[in-house]
């Protein structure tokens, strides 16, 4: 009996010495694998890192849908627009990074990024040429935003008048992203060069890019990967009223650090918004069989001010807050009456869902989500989900 506990002991005693073995190689072994996933991550000429992110190898497809309005006559009696959701038109987005240049000693890298966008018709519901969409006329409103209380006025009632405008307008969907060349618009540009007289959700962003980017190789810091520290040759915005609101922070939403953990926030710098924002963690999964950490944005980012007053920087004027969940970015967007949400207003203030008829919003259809795998902070899956809404008041002034 006492042998036989002897070598039970024995057999217990090896096993967990077994076991403290193979733990200490598997931690020998994961920190020699971060230690090259660390040494690897550097934007650096002739490695497969900087190749990826010279020209991103997965296809980008980018995929638009229109609110129609059914009841435009009864919305200008004072009813609820009663909207129908038209969609998708798909086209292939195709974003090199061009014009490539190292700085300081290979810690920076500069690069312009083109974005070109190619119809996929089998993709889509209909063809773009063709079909179309009633919607809010945007370049009218604009232009009354533009020219109310000022000596500009009256001559803008009688363009209104005299090209027969009215709160909304019928065009193709090819128009309402590339743009047309809009009459009223091109009547104001021979008074004001400045003004643009095409008119286009996404005019002149077909074959062009945002401004130069300069970013951090990662080559003193892993953490520093790709980040931006310049856009424009500044480095920081100046749209809003904080220093915090208008710094540049995080990545481009392409690439990421490596060795990423649940408890870090993911910051990125979006120049369709006009600001940098951050996603947090949400969930755990595997994209063919690879580990992901999926990422979404934080629900303080686009906050009222009574629940994230550090939010109050984005309030242009200040003070003017238009709500939970929708950003006023008319102050980048040459003072258009544009103001940015997630689709059918997710997570936004009950009352813009209420205020539109047709809104119906999901998680599943229209979140933003990153799904990065941790080790290498590669983005191996994605959706940027946005919505462009048009604020529409009633103004005194041309009644």
């Amino acid at each position: 009996m006492k042998s036989l506990c002897l070598v039970t002991v024995g057999v217990l005693a090896m096993t967990l010495l077994i076991a403290s073995i193979s733990l200490l190689v598997a931690h020998v072994f994961q920190t020699v694998v971060d230690l090259q996933v660390k040494q690897g991550t550097v934007l650096k000429n002739g490695t497969e890192t900087f190749e990826a992110w010279e020209d991103p190898p997965p296809p980008v497809y980018m995929q638009f849908y229109f609110f129609n309005v059914t009841n435009p006559l009864e919305v200008l009696q004072g009813a609820t627009p009663l909207v129908e959701e038209i969609g998708p038109y798909t086209y292939r987005e195709y974003r090199p990074r061009v014009h490539v240049q190292f700085l300081d000693n290979g810690t920076k890298v500069s690069a312009l990024n083109p974005k070109t966008y190619v119809f996929e018709p089998e993709k889509s519901v209909g063809d773009p040429e063709v079909d179309l969409i009633r919607t809010v006329n945007i370049p009218a409103v604009t232009a009354m935003e533009w020219t109310r209380s000022t000596p500009l006025q009256f001559a803008t009632e009688v363009l209104l008048l005299l090209y027969q405008e009215t709160l909304f307008t019928v065009r193709s969907v090819h128009e309402l992203l590339w743009g047309y060349k809009d009459r009223l618009l091109s009547t104001i540009h021979v008074l004001h060069p400045e003004i643009d007289p095409v008119f286009g959700l996404f005019s002149k962003m077909n074959g062009t890019d945002d401004g130069e980017y300069v970013f951090l190789s990662g080559e003193t810091n892993y953490l520093n990967f790709s980040r931006i520290v310049e856009w424009k040759g500044k480095e920081s915005l100046s749209w809003w009223t904080t220093e915090a609101c208008n710094m540049i922070n995080g990545t481009d939403g392409t690439s990421f650090h490596p060795l990423i953990s649940k408890d870090e926030n993911i910051y990125i710098f979006s120049s369709d918004f006009c600001r940098s924002l951050f996603l947090v963690y949400d969930s755990s999964g595997a994209v063919a069989g690879v580990p992901t950490f999926r990422f979404v944005p934080s629900s303080m980012v686009f906050a009222n001010t009574s629940v994230n007053p550090a939010n109050a920087g984005f309030c242009v004027p200040a003070g003017n807050c238009p709500g939970t969940g929708v950003l006023n970015v008319s102050v980048c967007k040459q003072g258009a009456p544009i103001f940015l949400s997630a689709p059918h207003f997710y997570q936004a203030d009950p009352k813009f869902v209420e205020d539109i008829e047709g809104m119906h919003p999901r998680k599943e259809y229209h979140e933003t989500f990153l799904d990065i795998n941790p080790l290498t902070g590669l983005v191996l899956q994605a959706a940027k989900r946005m919505q462009v809404n048009v604020h529409v008041r009633k103004l005194p002034e041309f009644l």
